[in-house]
């Protein structure tokens, strides 16, 4: 949306709230002007990060990016439970106009209106450390049918939805690979939302991803901001650092030990897809999770897809994967949006079934917009493969 429409919603947003809570408060407390000035404020700068982008100055892009993107959170928990305020006030007169209740109006309409901004703060200042802490281990077992011995205990550390650019940058990038490569995994998976921002301004952020450890390696594969950031030059940017991106193709790993080599039918295909509407921003690259298998040795039948969106999983399921991690969704991020995830993908977190295919889906591992995680926290997955019962 265009800067100066964005900037009139906002303003309008925020005279919305203010009318809705100020004559209340201003009846319980003479603190009101307090909320007053955070709403002005919130209205200021909540364009800035929009602003920023055209700011020479690096030093003041950032820090006008980072004071509206926190003005940004706090005001969409403002405006959400300004409006869930106003449903109940008006649950409350239905039911006094019933005769169900009797409400003390100047109560509650006074403590309701204090609750909203209370709420918001206390949610944003918790959402704020959430978000920032570094992700914590989340270990998960997914029981294969038929696994071969030789891949029981197979492990995948999964990142996702990194969103490197205005507020995620090179520490809190190397504090994750830390923590990763403390896991010793088989294979480091990362699926999507890598980047927000073009190759020249976040190379030297991304460039701890170098330093990821496994086994087998690191993979990559595109989500839907790569193609907002350039996808093509970030493509040859993470090749370049050493990690494997996989554009609709697949890969063969073998668990070998001293001595003795596994064939085929011991084997795990690794294959990844592009994102599920990669399609729109380069036809040459739509999705395609039966033709990243095209070549793989009939033998292995431990299949695994990296897929950024988890709408791509029917199409997984059909091409014959026994698992599809993904990302995407944020688990919602914060309250209330999780609510609306289930209206646009299949899955919103965790280990699901498809048919015969398991679908995990990464809660993220940074977040995106807003530094505010509430009620979803960010994640490493540590996937397992086991034998099935």
């Amino acid at each position: 949306m265009p800067i100066r429409p964005l900037t009139l919603l906002t303003l309008l947003l925020h005279l919305l709230i203010g009318v809705r809570l100020l004559p209340s408060l201003a009846s319980l407390t003479p603190l009101w002007p307090a909320v007053l000035l955070l709403l002005l404020v919130s209205a200021v700068t909540m364009p800035l990060p929009f602003i920023g982008r055209r700011s020479s100055a690096k030093l003041v892009s950032d820090t006008l990016k980072w004071v509206g993107l926190l003005s940004m959170g706090w005001f969409s928990s403002m405006f959400v439970l300004t409006l869930v305020r106003d449903a109940g006030l008006l649950g409350a007169w239905l039911g006094d106009w019933a005769g169900l209740w009797t409400v003390d109006w100047p109560v509650a309409t006074a403590w309701s209106a204090a609750a909203v901004p209370l709420m918001a703060t206390g949610t944003s200042l918790l959402g704020f450390v959430n978000a920032r802490r570094t992700a914590g281990v989340r270990r998960v077992d997914v029981p294969i049918a038929g696994l071969p011995s030789a891949l029981e205990g197979f492990t995948i550390a999964q990142l996702s939805d990194i969103h490197v650019g205005p507020t995620i940058k090179r520490g809190y990038i190397q504090r994750m690979v830390d923590a990763v490569n403390v896991l010793d995994a088989d294979v480091v998976a990362i699926t999507g939302d890598l980047v927000d921002g073009s190759v020249p301004e976040l190379r030297e952020h991304i460039a701890p991803l170098g330093g990821l450890r496994a086994r087998h390696g690191t993979y990559v594969v595109t989500g839907n901001h790569e193609y907002y950031a350039g996808a093509p030059a970030w493509i040859a940017e993470l090749r370049r650092i050493g990690l494997q991106v996989l554009l609709n193709e697949h890969v063969v790993l073998r668990q070998d030990s001293p001595g003795r080599s596994t064939g085929d039918n011991e084997a795990l295909v690794l294959a990844g897809v592009t994102d599920f509407t990669a399609g729109h921003f380069d036809a040459s690259q739509a999705s395609d999770p039966e033709g990243a298998l095209a070549g793989a040795p009939l033998a292995s039948t431990t299949r695994v897809l990296l897929a950024h969106q988890p709408r791509s999983a029917p199409a997984a399921a059909a091409a014959g994967f026994q698992l599809q991690l993904s990302g995407h969704t944020h688990g919602g991020q914060f309250f209330p949006w999780n609510l609306f995830v289930p209206l646009q993908q299949p899955f919103t977190a965790g280990l699901h079934r498809l048919r015969d295919m398991w679908v995990y889906v990464s809660r993220g591992t940074g977040y995106w917009g807003p530094p505010k995680r509430f009620g979803a926290p960010s994640e490493i997955a540590l996937l397992r493969l086991v034998r099935a019962r």
